[in-house]
């Protein structure tokens, strides 16, 4: 039986706002090595990595100065179309994962479909976070945004709910967690599917 191709992927993206190096191997441990020059997003996307078995490497600059925005966009529309392109034609994955995740005080629920239809359903935030200054560097409505550019970049269905939490650094840490578990369930090659996992033949 032949090994299956390779899910992985390389994707350079400059801009007159940011450059993005960014390489993603869907099948690998988790090792991850990421500068983005927005630390908490550094953090996060770290995560992301370690909790989804991904192994990720992105190096990233840009107008920092101005805002993080810029930068914490692009890196996040680049994550999508390096997933998107690295889980090729999507025959034998799981194709479903859901999570339920918490950090401390705060609980989040994550459910991922790659489904080719991209989607985000995103509710539970504390009033406030989204003006939240987490790290001195990442306003709290990033997060959203980032599963925005993620999930629409991608071609997945994403719901992520906030079912409690009150420090924001713990909430935004554990969606992307939650994210991440969910998304490792979903990517998974189950030797029970053959082919595709849609009564449509395509996703």
């Amino acid at each position: 039986m032949s090994n299956p191709a390779p899910r992985t992927a390389s994707i350079r993206r400059a801009t007159s706002e940011s450059t993005v190096e960014l390489d993603l191997d869907l099948d690998g441990t988790g090792q991850s090595r990421i500068d983005t020059s927005v630390p908490f997003f550094d953090h996060l996307l770290t995560a992301f990595a370690k909790h989804s078995l991904t192994d990720l490497t992105v190096r990233a600059s840009g107008d920092t100065d101005i805002d993080a925005h810029h930068t914490v966009e692009d890196v996040s529309i680049v994550l999508g179309q390096a997933i998107h392109r690295a889980l090729g034609d999507k025959a034998g994955i799981s194709r479903y994962g859901d999570a339920l995740v918490p950090l401390d005080e705060a609980l989040v629920q994550a459910v991922v479909d790659i489904s080719g239809r991209p989607y985000l359903v995103h509710d539970g935030e504390p009033a406030g976070f989204e003006t939240h200054l987490i790290g001195g560097h990442f306003t709290g409505s990033l997060v959203r945004h980032t599963f925005e550019a993620i999930a629409f970049q991608g071609a997945l269905t994403v719901h992520v709910r906030v079912l409690g939490g009150r420090d924001p650094h713990h909430i935004a840490e554990a969606e992307y967690k939650a994210f991440a578990r969910a998304f490792r369930g979903a990517k998974t090659l189950d030797p029970l599917v053959h082919g595709i996992p849609s009564t449509k033949g395509a996703l």
